[in-house]
């Protein structure tokens, strides 16, 4: 890649020029973990290798102490405290969040604040965030003082809590979360993280650090959050930090670059002050290059500002086709859950229809018992040549509103099998970005696991064919009474429903000011950019 700054950021296109964080690093090596027993497993391996004097580090948007993260354990409140107990520095920043009766968090989080803080670490309940907002980053930074060599990220969207323990065959986590009924007792998950190693990985420990060092209080303006911090002597400072390990040596062929989303807050954060919407430039920046196929993965896919995005795209090249995946419902049941979000798609996915007619390709995706999955993952490969993972959706309230992030890769290595150049612009395919779509393809799609049929979806043609081929002969056979042998695949045409005017007219301002607010200054909400 001679030049990565045609699909990267550089560091003045972040647009924060108060933050310690570089364009990009390179010399980094990345690898996709699909699933939560995946990620589950090798996060344990990795904490159970450090000693004393290295460093734990992790961001969560739900944590639940007693989640196992491997058949028979460890918890992650049992795998932190160990290493606890072995000298590492383990430190942790997770969303105060709300009460479980809204269906969120703050039970769970404040029960893994407690137990981490009894075994010896220290966590912060963070609510430096706006109104209705959220902490929404999922990372575990492990760094080894004697040999930086070691060191290793895990970053995306998987949170280290019940429901995210789930394999390649979607039949949920033994420790499941309460969600709509169509996902049934034990809902099935499907969902991506990266593990990074490299000099990315000192990105990501700078990340973890300007949150932890800003000096505003974690109950910022929130008062009652103060009193109650205060009665029962919650920890409301946090203690400094070692210092910080030096970056680990280039080991890989990627390029990797760290996005974030901060919302601007009052009082601001000290690093950036009018927040950061890393992620909406760097996707923008990315999908303005697309030429033949944008793949998405995303729990949400709604917001005309990101939609337009799309539909430019779409209508600036004509051979360029959308394939998304969502989730087939929500994840809970009710209509002021359901309705704002069946608004907010319906109009994302109207909209990218109508910019490119034929071109847009919407699935769902079930297990093979017929469950619906539900889809969590935030992935998105633009020509086989660009890929993102993270915990941004593609929605106005990641790239404005919640603390996001999300980890983007550019990989030097050509990939060379045919087609070697998809888009046409004589950059090529690359190895990452390709071999990520194909094993997420091979899932869906019920490919063989070992490549042997890739061959079938190289070709950004043939793999819209093969997911619109695969998702009728699946639909038809669910519409005949399930008659006959069940047809390879697990994806479906995704219909999104189109509210009657009554609905809409409450569920609109819902979607706009809960589900999908804005957390730009006001200058840039007025210009519309970020």
């Amino acid at each position: 890649m001679d030049d990565p700054e045609q699909w990267l950021l550089s560091t003045e296109e972040r647009g924060n020029p108060h933050t310690a964080l570089p364009g990009w690093t390179a010399g980094n090596l990345a690898e996709p973990l699909l699933h939560g027993s995946t990620y589950f497993a090798r996060l344990v391996e990795e904490v159970r290798a450090l000693n004393a004097g290295d460093h734990l580090f992790f961001t969560d948007w739900r944590g639940d102490p007693d989640e196992l993260l491997l058949d028979g354990g460890p918890t992650v409140a049992e795998l932190f405290t160990e290493a606890v107990k072995r000298g590492v520095c383990v430190r942790g920043l997770v969303w105060r969040s709300h009460m479980a009766r809204m269906s969120l968090n703050k039970e769970s989080n404040r029960s893994l604040d407690r137990e981490i803080e009894h075994g010896g670490g220290e966590v912060i309940l963070d609510q430096r965030i706006r109104r209705m907002g959220s902490h929404h980053q999922k990372m575990v930074v492990l760094r080894h003082d004697e040999d930086p060599s070691k060191d290793i990220a895990f970053v995306g969207g998987i949170d280290l809590c019940y429901g995210r323990r789930d394999d390649g065959d979607h039949g949920g986590d033994p420790q499941p979360l309460p969600m709509a009924a169509a996902y049934g007792d034990n809902p099935p998950w499907h969902d991506v993280q990266l593990q990074i190693r490299g000099p990315a990985v000192h990105v990501l420990d700078t990340v973890f650090r300007e949150r932890w060092d800003d000096p505003n209080s974690p109950d910022a303006d929130h008062p009652l959050a103060w009193i109650h911090d205060k009665l029962h002597h919650t920890r409301m400072h946090a203690d400094p930090l070692p210092a910080q390990i030096p970056p680990p040596p280039e080991c890989g062929p990627h390029f990797v670059q760290n996005l974030r989303t901060y919302p601007a807050i009052r009082p601001p954060y000290d690093f950036a002050p009018d927040g950061e919407r890393s992620v909406a430039r760097g996707y923008t920046k990315a999908i303005k290059r697309a030429r033949r196929l944008i793949y998405l993965e995303d729990q949400y896919m709604w917001s005309a500002e990101v939609a337009q995005l799309f539909a430019e795209a779409l209508s600036d090249h004509p051979d360029l086709h959308l394939v998304v995946i969502v989730p087939r419902v929500p994840d809970q049941d009710g209509a002021f859950a359901e309705r704002p979000q069946y608004v907010g798609r319906w109009h994302a996915i109207e909209m990218c229809q109508r910019a490119g007619a034929g071109r847009v390709h919407v699935f769902d995706v079930e297990n093979h018992a017929g469950t619906p999955v539900y889809v969590h993952a935030k992935v998105c490969v633009v020509d086989d040549t660009w890929a993102s993972v993270g915990s941004d959706n593609f929605n106005r309230r990641s790239w404005t509103h919640d603390s996001e992030l999300s980890s983007t890769i550019l990989d030097t290595t050509r990939d060379p099998r045919e087609p070697r150049d998809p888009a046409g612009t004589g950059e090529g395919a690359r190895a990452f970005a390709r071999d990520l779509r194909l094993v997420l393809a091979r899932e869906h799609l019920d490919l063989a696991a070992d490549g042997g049929e890739d061959d079938l979806v190289l070709d950004p043609a043939g793999f819209v064919d093969v997911m619109t081929e695969r998702a009728a002969a699946l639909d038809a056979w669910h519409e005949s009474g399930r008659q006959g042998p069940r047809p390879p695949g697990r994806v479906r045409a995704h219909r999104a429903e189109k509210l009657p005017l009554f609905t809409r007219l409450w569920a609109t301002p819902v979607y706009r000011l809960l589900d999908d607010p804005d957390g730009r200054p006001l200058r840039m909400r007025l210009k519309k950019s970020f």
